[in-house]
């Protein structure tokens, strides 16, 4: 059986469908209205420079599609961090309640009209674990993204590329102090649907460190890449697998290889989601 046989351009089948396709990378459909969907996330950031180094994340989100070209997302999650003999931070096994968020999805062009895609995403959120050192805090921020696809080969190939801009301001319920930071970034994908609903590509992100909201602090970048597969399980199920590792980075004032002190050397992120 042939690539052309499996994946035939115009099936309705097969036409491919961005919203939940990637991993850490956004497409720019947001569903039909009505659309009403569960997803469960599991992520996690591996490995620092020294010592033992695990934090992971739990979300619960529900996702609707209220008007045509808008979609909200409300989710809320639960962190554990496992830190152990890292430089910089101290020990501690912590489980908690770590936030929720408010994603909300405009999309301006609509790729199967347009031939691009071309959609505006922001997500403004409240915490209450750091999200590096997993201490108490309180921390308010948003992400923004500006999101563009476009289908390569008609049904089987789509390319995405994201804007990032992230700041955050964070109240230690230790110290009481505050700080300022913020995570500009690039990133791109590339999938291709080897069958009907089974899509196997790679996704590569740059990402830009400061501790202000703005750039004149700037405190390191990182470079991430690495797979991404999502696989329909049936017509309400689904599933998206991601890994990625920094394979190029570089922390102000530490003389080591990449960037370990504002990110991690390894990335995952697991998605399933079911559509009602």
């Amino acid at each position: 059986m042939t690539f052309g046989s499996v994946v035939q351009a115009g099936d309705v089948r097969n036409k491919i469908d961005t919203e939940h396709l990637f991993g850490f990378v956004t497409g720019t459909d947001i569903g039909e209205v009505g659309d009403r969907e569960i997803e469960i996330e599991t992520s996690g950031r591996l490995r620092k420079r020294t010592g033992s180094y695990n934090a992971l994340s739990q979300a619960f989100a529900l996702e609707y599609t209220p008007v045509e070209n808008f979609r909200l997302e409300l989710a809320a999650a639960g962190a554990y961090y496992g830190i152990s003999g890292v430089t910089g931070l101290d020990d501690l096994r912590r489980l908690g309640f770590q936030g929720v968020s408010l994603e909300m999805r405009y999309r301006l062009l609509d790729r199967q009209r347009s031939g691009l895609g071309l959609t505006l995403l922001a997500a403004p959120h409240w915490g209450r674990i750091d999200e590096i050192s997993g201490q108490k805090v309180n921390q308010y921020g948003a992400g923004f993204a500006v999101l563009i696809d476009k289908e390569l080969v008609r049904d089987r190939v789509v390319a995405a590329f994201n804007l990032l801009y992230e700041p955050e301001v964070t109240r230690s319920r230790v110290t009481g102090t505050w700080s300022q930071e913020a995570t500009l970034g690039l990133a791109g994908a590339l999938m291709a649907q080897l069958q009907s609903g089974v899509f196997l590509g790679g996704e590569a992100r740059y990402l830009r460190a400061y501790e202000s909201l703005g750039f004149d602090r700037f405190a390191g970048d990182a470079l991430f890449l690495g797979p991404t597969t999502f696989y329909r399980l049936s017509e309400r199920w689904r599933m998206t697998a991601s890994w990625s590792t920094q394979i190029a980075g570089k922390a102000v004032g530490d003389p080591g290889y990449l960037d370990l002190a504002n990110f991690s050397r390894h990335q995952f992120r697991l998605r399933v989601g079911y559509q009602f």
